[in-house]
């Protein structure tokens, strides 16, 4: 089959590779669609670490079940699919605990950060467990099915803050999964919403999908101009999905006593933390994994129109050309949101 692999640090090649064998309980997955991540295009020159070459990488994925492994029940051949980013052990105790994005043992499509090489869907086919399988309703194309992973993202992340209808929000970063959130908060019953980001394209395109205010993160009044539109307290809930110290401390400085603020981003390994504000503050900070059951509900939005996602596909692609795909988005070119990859 043909496979797009980083073969080494900063080379993508499209090339031949085995298809991959099917294990009991799993199904081959003809892979229809397959979207770059942000965190692929960080995996590209190593700077993260979790994409050691040789990887096949792409875990926002859908596409068609190509056969079945021994032990499969309830799925078969023809079967329109997309499927969860973890791989996860069923009798790991936190997947018994309901918490299968945290389990030990836990492998990310795509990913190989050193104890493990999983290979992802930039490819022609894909084996997968049966139980990370979801069915994708007639009414969402494969494309909108390869954008399930990062609203899902989103979505736990909501879910986790406990939000109560007309609670304030903040969301500081409005890439892909942060448009996520402005849309889902939106749709979850958010109050004042505001965006945060660096890129006044992206604060222009938050408006026009959900946000009713827009900040830039260089000025260096934002806290105060949030404090102005929550009654004078701060958010009741930031959302951060960058990942990096400045941004992590504006999320914390726009919350208000005794709010909440989620972490999505996790593009630094570590950061500086204002300790002393969110203990005087009373600050809950919650760390946000993956996803944790989300897609089912997401496809469920997809599927009666209230999450569209068409206006975040900036392109479709053949995965023969995935290689300048990603050049393109390693590189910012043009106002790129997600590009999708056709084997």
């Amino acid at each position: 089959m043909k496979a797009l692999v980083l073969e080494e640090y900063n080379k993508l090649v499209y090339k031949d590779v085995p298809e991959p064998e099917v294990k009991p309980g799993e199904v081959l997955v003809r892979i229809k669609a397959c979207g770059i991540c942000g965190s692929d295009v960080q995996g590209l020159d190593g700077s993260t670490g979790r994409r050691i070459p040789p990887i096949i990488m792409g875990h926002e994925a859908s596409g068609v079940i190509a056969s079945v492994g021994p032990g499969v029940s309830d799925w078969k051949t023809g079967d329109r699919v997309t499927f969860d980013s973890t791989v996860y052990p069923l009798n790991d105790w936190y997947t018994l605990e309901g918490k299968y994005n945290l389990s030990d043992n836990r492998e990310v499509i795509g990913v190989s950060p050193g104890d493990y090489r999983r290979n992802g869907a930039f490819a022609e086919y894909l084996a997968v467990p049966q139980h990370i399988l979801y069915r994708i309703p007639d009414q969402v194309s494969f494309e909108q099915a390869a954008m399930v992973e990062a609203a899902a993202v989103a979505l736990h992340a909501l879910n986790l803050a406990s939000l109560k209808t007309g609670d304030s929000c903040v969301v500081t970063g409005a890439g892909i999964i942060g448009s996520f959130l402005i849309r889902l908060l939106k749709i979850a019953g958010a109050g004042v919403l505001i965006a945060i980001d660096n890129d006044p394209i992206k604060l222009d395109y938050s408006m026009k999908t959900g946000a009713g205010h827009a900040f830039n993160s260089s000025d260096a009044d934002v806290p105060e101009r949030i404090k102005a539109l929550t009654s004078g307290r701060g958010a009741d809930i930031s959302f951060e999905a960058v990942g990096k110290t400045e941004t992590v401390n504006l999320a914390i400085a726009s919350t208000r006593k005794g709010g909440t603020v989620v972490l999505v981003g996790n593009i630094s390994k570590t950061i500086e933390f204002p300790l002393q504000k969110v203990v005087t503050s009373g600050i809950r900070v919650l760390g946000s994994c993956a996803i944790r059951g989300e897609y089912d509900a997401v496809l469920k939005l997809m599927k009666d129109g209230r999450l569209d996602v068409s206006d975040m596909i900036s392109a479709v692609a053949p995965l023969s050309e995935g290689a300048e795909w990603f050049r393109k988005l390693y590189n910012k070119e043009g106002d790129l949101k997600k590009v999708i990859l056709v084997p």
